[in-house]
């Protein structure tokens, strides 16, 4: 008995100390990537201060920081009609615990713009590198080089490129893609007791709440290929009851995240894609070689299908990864194939969708390009393990046979003067490429010297991985632009300030194409603060129609011909200023009292008598409508949508206007006609409306503004709340799922102080 005692008590102090270790190697690996993003933040202090998260991510967050200092759940936002659906935009992680911690801190910092992008993308690198090193670590590879998967995980090309400096969303689920991985692993072990199901269902959640449903597709394909491993080597179908139930529990937490989504996609212009989309950003196979040698170049079809020159940063991975596993494909042949089939086969599946068009909303196929980073990386640290444990001790037999460092030097040099003779870099682009081949070219050249050091310096050749991998990733970001070509704002922090704008109305601003008129390089100071494009009205808590939205929902961005980037289709603010301006257009309908117009545009609101020039600068013109801003809550005698009824005129006392709720004193006259309310906020699925108590149907103005009819000679308090249905099941199904996980980690920690 006292023996058994004994052993237990031993083998909890080993645990506790590879866990302690471990704990302190992924701090390590975290920092890692930290110090490598704060290098190229030095260098560049706009680096993360791109495009979308210009126009889009960061006043969307600051309005979420808004939300909930005013004690709200930031489902809707007051501050655009086109993107005033935060949870159903699904890319501001609005249900993910983890970004809103992180943005709610931020926020509270005296940062300015790009610093606030960039500690937004920095603290999800660090957790994304320690991920990589914990999903190494639980597959036996050692310290040195799990921590070269983290560096090759986290700060990739497509990761610094696209999802840490543009695409936030993306950057906020892959974050806890290597967790997810983890825990799933972690759930088939059957060494780990009955209670091990829990383990990935917090990543899970985290995950499907970031932000990308690609994300959510990697994980899908993730599941089944290790599904389908488990019953391979298990020969049991139970084997993989744990990870499903796992991930159903995850899929439970996040619920009210996809629930929204689903809901927001219905009629939205995200729905219906031209054919030539499905073909853009596809991974072609002629650059497959940038794996090796990022500066290599060949055709892309770009975001206009237009067929152009690109070079392939994306694909750069450190230099180690890939070189290590064709060296350990070259040397250990069939059995370091038999060790690793099932990476080989889920690497070679990966590629070859990043190959292959889009389909439906999934567009862009080189978005799996991180996924394929992280199997790479996996892959490749595993070869050099095993090449290690065959290492050649005697010193003249190693300097005869092929090492990976040896290798690095051929493929690199093979690889430029590939690149060379088939002209898709140089001559011509020979000053912008040549630094980036060199400095390649020195590291691999280190790396094989250092594994001619004898065994007393074990840990520099241990250490040697890592260090070219974080070399080689600073040398490709130093010497090539992480920007790929999107364009970048010159945006003033008064964007915090309505000024000149007036918070009272509602603006319909009518701009050109954002991405070519105000870029930099177009304008010579900085932009925004008339026209504010994109959702940047959010920053200073202006109300405007125009926003960002990649999904463009059903309702006013579909009616106007909204476009991604918020402005107007020619043909619809030509229409609206010219036709639906007056007191009784459109425009008044929706309670729009000011309208601005760029400066290159020469339009302006008829009628002349219905609006007044309030403010004019280089960059546009405000026009205000005459007598003062229109009231929130208005009764309506007649309604296009009903054409043939009559309403009667309500009195309307308003009481409260916030972010998912109205409520005002209303009194309708007796008689035979009742009163009809439109409300001057977007219109989505999950309104309801209640007079003293007592439910109405809530209808649409076009379906663009909410509308209430209230009976003849009724009086009473009207309440207007946006309750979803989406919200109530989802919300549901989240708590259940969090008891349940609740529940069985209390007792896996019973069972285990037991033990």
């Amino acid at each position: 008995m006292i023996s058994n005692v004994s052993e237990r008590q031993r083998r909890r102090g080993r645990d506790y100390l590879f866990y302690r270790g471990d704990v302190a190697g992924a701090l390590v690996a975290g920092g890692s990537v930290l110090a490598l993003g704060s290098i190229l933040l030095w260098r560049d202090p706009h680096l993360f201060w791109n495009d979308d998260y210009e126009l889009s991510i960061l006043p969307v967050f600051a309005d979420v920081a808004r939300s909930w200092s005013e004690g709200h759940l930031p489902l809707l936002s007051p501050y655009s009609w086109v993107c005033s659906n935060l949870a159903g935009e699904f890319q501001y992680g609005t249900f993910s615990a983890f970004i809103n911690a992180a943005v709610v801190l931020i926020w509270k910092l005296p940062l300015t713009f790009p610093q606030q992008a960039a500690a937004l993308s920095m603290s999800h690198l660090f957790v994304f590198g320690m991920g990589g090193y914990v999903l190494a670590r639980s597959r036996q590879l050692s310290a040195p080089l799990a921590t070269m998967v983290a560096l090759a995980t986290a700060a990739n090309g497509w990761v610094i490129c696209w999802g840490a400096s543009d695409w936030f969303g993306a950057l906020g689920a892959l974050t806890w893609f290597p967790w997810a991985w983890w825990g799933l692993e972690r759930a088939l072990d059957a060494k780990r007791g009955p209670w091990r199901f829990i383990w990935p269902a917090p990543f899970v959640y985290l995950l499907i709440t970031g932000g990308f449903p690609y994300t959510v597709l990697m994980l899908g394909l993730l599941t089944g290929w290790l599904a389908l491993k488990s019953i391979c080597q298990m020969r049991a179908l139970a084997s993989i009851w744990p990870a499903a139930v796992g991930s159903v529990l995850g899929a439970g937490l996040s619920s009210p995240a996809w629930l929204a989504l689903f809901d927001y996609l219905r009629g939205s212009a995200r729905e219906v894609q031209e054919a030539s989309e499905h073909f853009q950003w596809v991974v072609p196979p002629a650059a497959l070689p940038a794996f090796i040698l990022p500066s290599w170049t060949v055709n892309w079809a770009d975001f206009s299908t237009r067929v152009m020159p690109h070079t392939g940063v994306e694909l750069a991975s450190g230099l180690v990864p890939p070189v290590a596993l064709i060296t350990g494909l070259i040397l250990g042949r069939n059995a370091f194939v038999r060790q690793i089939r099932w990476e080989i086969a889920l690497l070679g599946a990966v590629v070859l969708i990043s190959m292959l068009p889009s389909a439906n909303v999934f567009r862009w196929s080189f978005r799996w390009l991180p996924f394929i980073h992280i199997v790479l990386a996996l892959c490749g640290a595993k070869a050099l393990q095993h090449l290690n444990l065959r290492r050649v001790h005697d010193l003249t037999r190693r300097m005869l046979v092929l090492t990976p460092g040896r290798a690095a030097v051929a493929l690199v040099g093979l690889t430029a003067g590939a690149m060379y003779l088939k002209r898709h870099a140089w001559p011509e682009e020979w000053p912008s490429h040549w630094p980036v081949t060199v400095s390649l070219l020195g590291l691999a050249v280190i790396w094989a010297e250092t594994e001619m050091l004898p065994a007393r310096f074990r840990w520099i050749r241990s250490w040697a991985p890592a260090g070219i991998t974080f070399g080689a990733l600073l040398a490709t970001y130093l010497c090539i632009p992480t920007n790929v070509g999107v364009p970048k704002y010159n945006l003033d922090q008064k964007l915090t300030r309505a000024e000149p704008l007036d918070p009272a109305r509602l603006y319909l601003s009518v701009y050109p194409e954002a991405e070519h008129t105000y870029r930099e390089g177009k304008t010579s100071g900085p932009v925004g603060q008339i026209v504010r494009p994109g959702s940047t009205s959010m920053w200073g808590g202006v109300r405007f129609i125009n926003g960002y939205s990649p999904i463009r929902p059903a309702g006013v961005a579909r009616d106007f011909d909204v476009a991604i980037h918020g402005e107007l289709a020619p043909w619809s603010r030509e229409l609206l200023l010219e036709w639906e301006a007056g007191p009784d257009g459109k425009l008044a309908r929706l309670g729009v009292d000011g309208i601005v117009v760029a400066s290159e545009l020469d339009l302006s609101p008829k009628p002349e008598t219905e609006w007044e020039l309030a403010d004019s600068s280089p960059e546009g013109r405000v026009y205000h409508r005459r007598g003062g801003p229109l009231p929130q809550v208005r009764s309506l005698e007649s309604d296009d949508s009903w054409p043939n009824e009559q309403f009667a005129p309500a009195t309307v006392r308003l009481i409260e206007d916030s972010r998912h709720r109205v409520v005002a004193d209303v009194t309708v006259p007796t008689g035979e006609l009742p009163g009809r309310l439109t409300f001057s906020r977007p219109y989505f699925r999950g309104y309801r409306a209640t007079l003293d108590g007592r439910k109405l149907p809530v209808t649409s103005f076009r379906g663009l503004a909410p509308t209430v009819e209230i009976p003849a000679g009724a009086t009473g308090r009207l309440v207007l709340c946006y309750r979803p249905s989406w919200l109530v099941l989802g919300g549901a199904l989240a708590l259940v799922s969090a008891l349940v996980c609740g529940g069985a980690v209390a007792l896996a920690l019973r069972a285990k102080s037991r033990a």
